[in-house]
This record gives structure tokens, C-alpha cells and sequence, in this order.
């Protein structure tokens, strides 16, 4: 994986310049400031370290197919950009095995690809795993669960705790009720025992 790097006094026009000078976007790169040096007459220079994002995706999928096929299964990745997130699919004939109880498995490889391109570049790079469309499926079911508990506490007016979620699912759930006027959400508990509750609240017109 190449590693592009450059000194100058300013992070963001040292930045721009590498940009400039590898016909790069800002949105096709991931970047970091390296070590601080001290020069005897020229003060201090920053060290900016550049990666490819292609070349982060291809480090992904050479990883992630080394360790599913010592699993014995063969597999296909797409990339997609959905909403604010890039989701990397994987297709296999097994997709069971990958996704594993209640999605352990894929939690665990989605861990795993982020611990990897943070070893390899020390940057945390946000990337969400899927197998086919597994996560959209269980987003449509959490908008579902998340619609018909806001109906019955319109109707009750009885607060609702829900399961503990993850902090993307929580906010899956904030996001789908957002429109109801009668209806608020917030998030209680401690890491990793955080949940929504669902509570009726009256709105002046």
C-alpha cells in the first residue's frame, strides 16, 4: 500500500499540496499528521501522511478474503455509499457462516478490518461490513419494531425500554421517530447496556 508523505510547516497547505501534486481529492484520501520535528533554524514542521482509499479497500478485501477462505468458503465484495457510511458487501456460499448468531461473526470481521487498517496506517477508518443485505434487512425490522412501539405508547401513554442496542442502531431508532410529535426517544444506561426509551410527551400547538 503506498504511503504518501510530506513535511511543511501548515497541516492543511502541506495537505493540499500533496493533493495537488498526486492529482488527489480530499474525498479519495485518508491522512494523518505524523511526528512534530524541530529544525535548529527552521522551527517546527509537521509530517503529513497520506493513504489511497482504493488502496485501503483493496488491503480490506485481500485481508478479509485470506481469512474467509481458510474458512472454506469463497466470497465477492461490492462497495457502496449509503447515507454518510461506505459499506463494503460481501457475497458467499455460505452467507450463514459469515454472518454468524445475531451477527457475531460479521461484528467480529468488521472489528478485525478496523484494527488491521489501524495497525497498518494508524488512522481509524470507518468502514461497515454487510453480507448481501442482511444489516438493510435488520434496519427495516428495527424502523418497524421502533414505528409500532411509538403507536402503542400514542395510544398508552406508557414509556417503553427498549433492548439494548449498538450505538448505530440507536440512532437508527432516534432517526425513524423524529417525526413524531407526540413521541420522544432517549438513550439510557451504560456502554454496552445502553437502550431507547419511548415515552409520550405533550406538545403545545
Amino acid at each position: 500500500m503506498e504511503k504518501i508523505t510530506k513535511s511543511g510547516k501548515d497541516f492543511e497547505e502541506t495537505l493540499n499540496q500533496i493533493c495537488e501534486d498526486n492529482n488527489l481529492d480530499k474525498n479519495d484520501i485518508i491522512y494523518r499528521a505524523g511526528e512534530v520535528k524541530k529544525g535548529l533554524f527552521k522551527g517546527e514542521t509537521t509530517e503529513v501522511i497520506v493513504y489511497k482509499k482504493e488502496d485501503v479497500y483493496n488491503l480490506i478485501k485481500e485481508f478479509l478474503k485470506e481469512i474467509i477462505e481458510k474458512l472454506g468458503l469463497e466470497v465477492s465484495f461490492e462497495l457502496r455509499n449509503h447515507d454518510d457510511r461506505t459499506v463494503l458487501k460481501m457475497y458467499s456460499n455460505n452467507n450463514n457462516i459469515l454472518i454468524g448468531h445475531n451477527g457475531n461473526t460479521l461484528k467480529a470481521l468488521e472489528n478485525l478490518v478496523k484494527q488491521k487498517v489501524l495497525v497498518e496506517t494508524g488512522i481509524f477508518f470507518a468502514i461497515s461490513l454487510d453480507v448481501e443485505d442482511y444489516k438493510d434487512k435488520k434496519v427495516a425490522r428495527l424502523e418497524r419494531l421502533a414505528k409500532n412501539i411509538a403507536r402503542d405508547v400514542l395510544k398508552t401513554k406508557v414509556a417503553v425500554h427498549m433492548e439494548n442496542m449498538n450505538a448505530y442502531e440507536r440512532r437508527i431508532v432516534h432517526n425513524v421517530l423524529t417525526k413524531y410529535k407526540n413521541i420522544s426517544t432517549v438513550s439510557e444506561g451504560e456502554e454496552p447496556n445502553r437502550h431507547i426509551v419511548i415515552s409520550y410527551i405533550e406538545v403545545k400547538e
